[in-house]
């Protein structure tokens, strides 16, 4: 993980990204119980969002360094990881709003527990459920700060939805 930290911050240096966070199941592992996951996913900013290739000069980058794609991911060590162009208002927030992590005297940016939770909601699948859960249980998150944010970013049905189905205890 700490190539990755210093991978992210050479490229933020560079101009190769304007702004990055680590979020997915990595990121909630700063705020619950490790979850197993294949991969890092990495929300990114890029200088030229409108660009066919988004990504191109990120995959540029990584081979000239000498990291290998594999998939849809480029392997950072040990990690394959998937970088993501912020794709909604509620990414953007969230990546705007990340906290920096000390990960072995590296910054990493880290997208917060409200808005993993957020992105989780926005999501929907029966594992981003598991995961807003985990963030309630370990008391990372709070149901009305999740409440809020599915307020601002059109998630209140949603938001509705799960309180339904997982009533609060």
């Amino acid at each position: 993980m700490r190539e990755l930290a210093e991978l992210l911050n050479r490229m933020l240096e560079a101009g190769v990204i304007r702004d990055y966070a680590l979020f997915g199941a990595l990121a909630q592992v700063r705020y619950t119980e490790p979850v197993a996951t294949l991969d890092a996913d990495v929300l990114v900013s890029v200088p030229a969002p409108q660009r066919v290739d988004v990504l191109g000069e990120i995959y540029a980058y990584c081979a000239q360094h000498g990291y290998r794609v594999s998939g849809e991911a480029i392997l950072v060590g040990v990690w394959p990881t998937q970088f993501i162009p912020v794709f909604s208002p509620l990414t953007e927030a969230a990546m705007s709003n990340a906290e920096t992590a000390d990960f072995e005297g590296v910054p990493l940016r880290v997208v917060r527990a409200d808005y993993l939770a957020a992105i989780a909601l926005s999501v929907g699948r029966a594992k981003d459920l598991a995961r807003i859960l985990s963030l309630l249980e370990a008391g990372a998150v709070s149901r009305p700060e999740i409440r809020l944010l599915a307020e601002q970013h059109g998630l209140s049905d949603a938001w509705a939805r799960f309180t339904s189905r997982f009533p609060d205890d």
